[in-house]
């Protein structure tokens, strides 16, 4: 218990952490503004309603987990949809207890009950509750942004990654609608920086190993839950930079990945409800195939709302080809994933590998950026990381439905 309140003393609210929140606040505020705007879709229907099954009851359909069939990518973004939902029956079941008769919201009339929740002229508020966990997955991101470039660059690297994703529409848009995205994003970003952390904890005495085996073993059940996909990408990325780093240890990296991989499995089986049927579905459906295209690179760079980040992206490359104090582990590790995932196109199921990509690119970013301002030139390049910043904002701003009509 002493150590748990040792923790709690260390941690500090200050100015930093006070700014990171302010962007984190600003997107969330976007994403909300955006929902705002939406209406409810047949996806948002088709989520809500299979999202309820996973964790209400089984699928009406003998042989199929849900009422959409067997989840051939990813269950994480049905149940997180789901949730929600569930959570809210559960609440006005609850509160019929203190209600008259009439005003029931389930009201039993025959053999099964009847739920009036599933009226659609009662579900004012279901579109922000689908939302919500997706958007408090891109805020946890972001955090996880945050803190892995001011631990690794200082504050100003981190508020330039942060402030880049706090205003990226690709992000954006993965938060305000039902889809596996940004948890594969979450879950490839975080683990990829937790085998790092675990290779450089394998250079310590092996009790510091155990906290941190099992957070990768977390990790990487988010990534697989989230798209079967993400987890051999998250794996293979985490192994080969762990085998950069942990000099002397490098026989061991293996083993520690796989029993990662082997409990994240096991969450993802937990996710299916134990359902052998279900989770084997996952590797017979051709979810998990990918092939090579630099389309997608193509058309995000190219998209004038991203322009901020195009631009401070060919700042980095030259910062990072023409500076040799650029090219080091801290840069070039969250250059190569992303370089990686960005060329990745899914051929068996939906997903966008090169959104997974889009943190490690603002890393890096962030780590060329910090180490211009720590130049000679430091206030010229404050002045263009602003600048970038500050034209990345306005056509995120300018890219929100509704907000200057």
């Amino acid at each position: 218990m002493t150590h748990r309140f040792g923790l709690l003393r260390r941690f500090r609210f200050s100015r930093p952490q006070r700014i990171a929140a302010a962007l984190l606040l600003l997107f969330l505020a976007q994403g909300l503004w955006v929902s705002s705007q939406q209406t409810l879709s047949d996806r948002d229907y088709q989520y809500a309603r299979c999202g309820r099954e996973t964790w209400e009851k089984p699928s009406p359909l003998a042989g199929y987990y849900t009422s959409c069939g067997n989840i051939r990518d990813g269950i994480a973004a049905y149940r997180a949809a789901g949730l929600p939902l569930t959570l809210d029956i559960l609440l006005e079941r609850g509160l019929d207890h203190f209600r008259k008769p009439e005003d029931r919201v389930v009201q039993i009339a025959g053999p099964a009950p009847i739920s009036t929740w599933e009226m659609r002229h009662q579900l004012t508020h279901v579109l922000l509750l689908l939302r919500l966990p997706f958007l408090l997955g891109g805020c946890v991101l972001g955090g996880g942004l945050w803190w892995v470039t001011r631990r690794l660059y200082g504050n100003l690297g981190g508020y330039t990654a942060l402030a880049l994703y706090c205003f990226s529409p690709p992000i954006l848009q993965a938060c305000v609608q039902p889809s596996p995205e940004i948890f594969a994003a979450l879950g490839v970003y975080a683990a990829v920086y937790t085998c790092i952390g675990v290779a450089h904890a394998m250079q310590g005495p092996r009790k510091r190993w155990r906290p941190r085996m099992l957070l990768l073993t977390a990790a990487l059940g988010l990534a697989a839950a989230a798209h079967i996909a993400a987890l051999p990408l998250a794996a293979l990325l985490g192994l080969a930079l762990m085998l950069w780093v942990a000099e002397g240890r490098r026989s061991q990296v293996l083993p520690v990945v796989l029993a990662a991989s082997l409990g994240a499995l096991l969450i993802v089986f937990a996710c299916y409800g134990f359902s052998g049927d279900a989770f084997s579905y996952i590797f017979r459906s051709s979810a998990g195939f990918l092939w090579f295209s630099t389309d997608p690179a193509h058309r995000y760079f190219l998209s004038l709302r991203n322009a901020g980040v195009s631009v401070a992206t060919a700042a980095a490359w030259v910062l990072y080809l023409g500076v040799p104090r650029t090219r080091y582990f801290g840069n070039t590790a969250p250059l190569l994933c992303a370089v990686v995932l960005s060329v990745l196109v899914m051929t068996g199921a939906p997903g966008t590998p090169w959104l997974w990509a889009v943190p490690f690119l603002l890393t890096f970013i962030g780590g060329a950026f910090a180490d211009a301002y720590e130049s000679p030139r430091s206030r010229m390049a404050l002045g263009a990381g602003a600048a970038l910043v500050g034209l990345q904002a306005v056509f995120c701003l300018l890219s929100l439905p509704g907000l200057l009509q």
